[in-house]
């Protein structure tokens, strides 16, 4: 069942096409992984998806993208219920300079939520969520700067979880972690996909094939190909793919 649906998309900054006449499919409750070299259009085509690019000066699209099967760039549709329906996770950590708490409910209480003890519940649901609790449980008054990085990439996660998106969306999470860090952060994103549909923006092709249920390879703002995961790694059809995957590609 289709969760994101793309059609003809195309997004240029000013005169730049990033995006090239784009049709997908993104199921639902699946980790789709994209992959592809840099300015392939990766991150513009995540970023359509919950109007981020709409911030940017001189953006423009043509297209259509269907959640549910609702154009999100239909006039009058609402972008702030939008982007509480679909979170987002950047390749660096942003946390709030405030403690671990107050990093969890500074969305739920910009929707209202004032009860403490349905915060409380909120923050320890997040945090399980994205496999910290145990880690700081006992510390939640700490300053979230004083996390390490993958503690604080992990808690941006949570962040997310706690305005409860039906979407999330993973612009390159472990580009700045070590492996025992981006190890948790896959952790958490397959047992995420259970709730939640997650589209994976990736620089690591092994990282795609660990955690994908399908890979998409970007090229020049096109889609060259999508496939499940063990076909694209073992049996790629298009010989750029298969060049970009084994190191070659160039």
């Amino acid at each position: 069942m289709s969760k994101i649906v793309a059609r003809e998309l195309n997004a240029w900054y000013d005169k730049k096409c990033a995006v090239k006449s784009l049709s997908i499919e993104i199921n639902k409750n699946e980790i789709l992984g994209i992959i592809g070299p840099a300015n392939s259009g990766k991150t513009t085509f995540l970023r359509c998806l919950n109007r981020l690019n709409d911030l940017e000066p001189h953006f423009r699209i043509e297209g259509n993208v269907l959640i549910d099967g609702r154009d999100i760039y239909a006039k009058g549709a609402d972008v702030d219920a939008l982007r509480k329906r679909v979170g987002m996770v950047f390749a660096l950590p942003l946390p709030l300079p405030m403690s671990i708490y107050e990093n969890i409910v500074y969305g739920p209480r910009r929707q209202g939520i004032s009860a403490r003890q349905k915060l409380d519940g909120i923050v320890e649901n997040s945090l399980k969520e994205a496999y910290l609790w145990d880690e700081v449980k006992d510390r939640l008054d700490m300053p979230a700067m004083k996390l390490s990085g993958g503690q604080q990439q992990r808690l941006c996660i949570a962040r997310a979880l706690a305005v409860e998106p039906e979407i999330i969306l993973f612009d390159e999470p472990s580009s700045g972690l070590d492996p025992i860090s981006t190890a948790k952060v896959e952790e958490a994103m397959l047992k995420l996909k259970e709730k939640y549909t997650i589209v994976l923006v990736t620089n690591h092709t092994k990282q795609a094939a660990r955690v994908s249920d399908r890979v998409a390879f970007f090229l020049m703002g096109e889609l060259v190909e999508i496939a499940p995961t063990a076909r694209m790694f073992t049996n790629p059809r298009d010989p750029r793919t298969e060049g970009y995957i084994s190191g070659k590609f160039g």
